[in-house]
């Protein structure tokens, strides 16, 4: 999600959602990116999830292929806060809130216990693991270096020393008591974070910082430079801050690198308003006008009235009572201005709102001004194993190779007009494609209407080629129209160890949670749902899933403003139950999504019997075949020692003479490995 507290990004960011041009630069794509079909339609549709009942507690609910298993409540001082990202180490999960972490046992899917709620305000609050430590970003003006609450959110120019916007660092061997062990302080906070493990370096963890919000002061932290000039080498714009942990002394974690891979990036492309968008803004603008209950001005982009945000109204108003000497009252109470006051600024107000959009002169490019939104990363996802990592950098989408963590290099950089903001980054297991999200409108708008084209707010999916640069194939869009009510858009996922197949799980906030396969990078298809009604009946409210990922068998969802959501997999057309107890073999000691893993499956007749089932879906092996080799492996399985074996290598064997006519030869050679590799396993 993106949240900032400057005045002029709380309206620059709402004058963009109605189609201002982005601002920043980036390459152009590899390949130009086209319009497919997804889930058997060239635009999503009213299904079963379109129109569900609202609620907070009692919504309606719609599911395809999962099973939710629980319904987990955010506990008291932490419910009525925004709960964020997920982080899992053993039995627990970590949920980042806007009130501090809130850490849940896991043990029994069914009945998630809380076991620790830890009070320290800020957001996000996006939390990751590294053994014994966990690490959480902070960016807004209200965290305080203790972690007490500051009361109200502070100025963006005023200058603190109680105030913390970076990464904490906790100690959490008694994980019942995290232990805060210092405080990194950066330039522009961190809105999220990557742990970064270096293969050849097993005495530090890196962390990636990516902050979104306006530069500190110099005089609260030394060293941060607003300079918009692309050359000054000083400038605290275009990095990504690098953090190193000594593993043996956390608390000397410091600030090692900002590293520069925003350089000789041209304008980015960018879209106008939907159809949707633009049927809601005139009904907000006619709202307005006939209720006299807010203020109205053009855009100077698209020349169209909007709804200027009550935030900015509300600051602007402040400074005129400051400006004849009145007292200026607290954000939670009434405004003192007066009927003179209001008056004034409806006579400036177009003025004002004309000053915002007009182009900053001093910029090194057209666009670009000390708040441009697109100049940092918003997510980062490395791949450790591979070197590789995928930026998610607000205006493009980043190949990276990070075999040194401390130094990064863009090995490419794509964009596309059809994405308003490059937010997260997922690779496939064999690190031959990328997928990019697209957050329009930030995480607060729907953006899933009837209107909204299925390439705006959706994925993108790329292959990598050998020479590591982006191929673009295809868009993936959540297939279900959803209410004006619901705040919708791509967000974050994770994969799901199916074997054979690229399978994701994903969030979209209040459009639910969406399984899809993109094994074939041009015709993504969804193959399961969970979702519920929009919070309230009649108008807009925050909500719905932060994050939903794969972990040690469970599907777990940050439910916004409800709590935690559990899911199990059940088989369906699109998912055998092979498929699903071979995922659920792979296990994991910990996870941060942001730091993927190689997933291996271990020898198991599940595994084996996945291929098969993937075989005959496929229709890819003869439906005698499939018939017979069944039969074998079952037989196999009820065998032991040296039958077993004997068995499982000639049914392998058999195979060779499949694998010539069938027209998936790869899957016959993984299903003729995973019967080798049951021979060597133990059988009692």
């Amino acid at each position: 999600m993106r949240t900032s507290p400057s005045l002029a990004v709380r309206l620059g960011a709402f004058a963009a959602s109605l189609g201002i041009a982005a601002c920043g630069g980036s390459n152009q794509p590899t390949s130009q990116p086209t319009p497919v079909t997804q889930a058997g339609s060239s635009t999503p549709q009213v299904d079963a999830r379109s129109n569900l009942k609202a609620g907070l507690a009692d919504a309606g609910e719609a599911t395809f292929g999962l099973k939710l298993d629980a319904k987990a409540v955010s506990p008291k001082g932490f419910m009525g806060q925004t709960n964020s990202d997920l982080t899992f180490v053993g039995k627990y999960a970590i949920q980042g809130n806007y009130n501090g972490p809130v850490i849940w046992d896991m043990s029994n899917p069914s009945n998630p216990v809380v076991v620790a709620a830890y009070e320290c305000p800020a957001s996000q609050n996006d939390v990751s693991v590294y053994k014994n430590l966990m690490f959480m970003s902070a960016e807004a003006y209200n965290g305080r270096i203790d972690c007490k609450p500051s009361g109200q959110f502070n100025p963006a120019d005023s200058v603190s020393k109680d105030r913390f916007r970076g990464v904490r660092v906790f100690d959490i061997s008694d994980i019942k008591n995290p232990k805060l062990i210092t405080n990194v302080q950066t330039c522009r906070g961190s809105h999220t974070h990557t742990v970064v493990e270096d293969p050849k370096d097993k005495d530090n963890v890196y962390i990636y910082v990516s902050g979104s919000a306006p530069l500190r002061s110099p005089s609260e932290l030394p060293g941060c430079v607003a300079d918009t000039t692309r050359s000054n080498a000083s400038t605290s714009l275009m990095r990504i801050e690098i953090i190193k942990v000594p593993l043996l002394h956390p608390e000397q974690a410091s600030v090692i690198n900002r590293a520069n891979i925003f350089s000789d990036l041209k304008s980015a492309p960018s879209h106008g308003l939907s159809d949707a968008d633009r049927a809601a803004l005139k009904h907000a603008v006619d709202s307005v006008k006939a209720n006299h209950n807010g203020f109205i001005a053009i855009n100077p982009s698209t020349k169209l009235e909007f709804v200027v945000n009550p935030f900015f109204v509300r600051a602007q108003l402040d400074s005129m009572v400051k400006a004849r000497g009145g007292t200026v009252a607290a954000q939670n109470q009434p405004s003192t201005a007066t009927s003179a006051d209001t008056a004034a600024l409806r006579s400036a107000l177009q003025t004002i709102v004309d000053r915002q959009f007009t182009p900053n002169p001093n910029a090194a490019k057209p666009g670009i001004s000390a708040e441009s939104p697109f100049r940092q990363c918003h997510d980062i996802t490395v791949y450790p194993s591979l070197g590789l990592a995928g930026g998610a950098c607000e205006g493009h989408g980043f190949l990276l190779d990070v075999s040194n963590p401390a130094a990064p290099v863009r090995l490419d950089a794509v964009a596309d007009s059809n994405f308003s903001y490059w937010h997260s980054a997922t690779f496939n297991n064999d690190g031959t494609k990328i997928l990019f999200s697209d957050e329009w409108g930030g995480g607060g708008a729907a953006k899933c209407r009837a209107g909204d084209p299925k390439e705006f707010g959706a994925d993108a999916i790329f292959t990598i080629g050998p020479d590591k640069k982006l191929h673009f194939q295809s868009y993936y869009k959540l297939p279900s129209i959803q209410t004006d009510k619901e705040n919708c858009v791509a967000h974050n996922g994770s994969l799901i160890p199916i074997p054979g197949r690229d399978v994701m799980i994903q969030a979209w906030y209040q459009g639910g949670i969406s399984v899809f396969d993109f094994t074939d990078p041009k015709h993504p298809f969804e193959i399961a749902y969970f979702d519920r009604g929009p919070i309230q009946p009649d108008r807009f409210s925050m909500g719905g899933s932060w994050s939903a990922y794969w972990y040690n068998g469970q599907i777990i969802s940050s439910e916004i403003a409800r709590g935690l959501d559990v899911a199990d997999m059940v088989p369906t057309q699109y998912v055998s139950q092979n498929e699903i107890d071979a995922a659920k073999t792979v296990h994991l000691d910990q996870l941060n999504v942001q730091g993927q893993p190689k997933l291996v499956w271990p020898p198991s007749f599940s595994l084996s019997k996945a291929y098969v089932d993937q075989l005959e879906r496929n229709k890819c092996l003869s439906s005698s075949r499939i018939a017979a080799v069944r039969q074998s492996i079952s037989q196999a399985e009820g065998l032991s020692g040296a039958a077993r074996r004997d068995e499982l290598n000639k049914i392998a064997a058999s195979l060779d003479a499949d694998r010539g006519s069938s027209c998936d030869q790869p899957r016959i050679g993984w299903l003729q490995k995973s019967l080798r590799d049951l021979t060597g396993q133990v059988v009692p």
